[in-house]
């Protein structure tokens, strides 16, 4: 069964230009970060380094833009940053990126070589449909706090990410919760990758055509399908 996965009409309303791109995965192999995924993440770092030229992430157009939008929900941007430029920052300092697990990794090597929010979630712990909201403040979020799981609640207005169950991810693309995320037992999976203006549909495609390549090599036979949420 195909997931479903809509944008409310209040976020398309706060952040015009608003766009995503959904890759359905079945039939994966997942397991420990390995030297095929360590290779996609040090590629990455490579690329991302020639394209900021001596910039800083915020200094990028793109990062720029998720950052004002950030702002439009009330958050703020330097202290919660999204994904992409979180993973960005990471790269270029001493350490550089970590390695999760093979899928993590190739989602994650995306993110940084194409400066785009990329997120992934094992489809068999999704209850229900998908939804980019504005909280209304009293959605429960699963996390975890000093090894303990614990829930919390977004703020009103907050941008997020939410199934049938709770808040899958909060503030858009800050922070994503356990329940749903990719471990090694995932075999099932979906990808969203998110841009705005002035991230062009076709940047955004070559990106996503480049995870579903990953995706492809890392599990030989897996079932990809790449396609708008609603």
């Amino acid at each position: 069964m195909t997931l479903t996965l809509t944008v409310s009409d209040e976020v398309r309303t706060l952040v015009p230009g608003f766009t995503a791109l959904v890759i359905e995965a079945h039939g994966l192999v997942n397991g420990p970060s390995d030297e095929a995924s360590s290779a996609l993440l040090d590629d990455a770092a490579r690329r991302l380094a020639e394209r900021l030229d001596g910039r800083t992430p915020d200094q990028d157009p793109h990062i720029a833009a998720w950052r004002a939008a950030y702002t439009a929900f009330g958050a703020k941007p330097s202290r919660t940053r999204n994904s992409a430029e979180a993973l960005a920052r990471r790269a270029l300092a001493d350490g550089g990126l970590p390695r999760i697990n093979r899928l993590v990794d190739a989602y994650n090597a995306v993110s940084v070589a194409h400066l785009v929010p990329v997120g992934g979630e094992d489809l068999g712990r999704i209850s229900g449909a998908m939804r980019l909201v504005r909280a209304t403040g009293d959605e429960p979020f699963l996390t975890l706090a000093g090894g303990t799981e614990t829930v919390e609640h977004p703020e009103a207005g907050e941008v997020v990410w939410c199934d049938e169950e709770g808040v899958t991810c909060r503030r858009w693309n800050w922070r994503q919760g356990p329940r749903t995320r990719i471990d090694d037992d995932t075999v099932d999976a979906f990808f969203l990758l998110e841009s705005l203006a002035p991230m062009t549909r076709d940047e955004l495609l070559a990106a996503g055509t480049e995870l579903a390549e990953s995706l492809e090599k890392l599990s030989p036979g897996a079932r990809i399908t790449v396609r708008d949420p609603e």
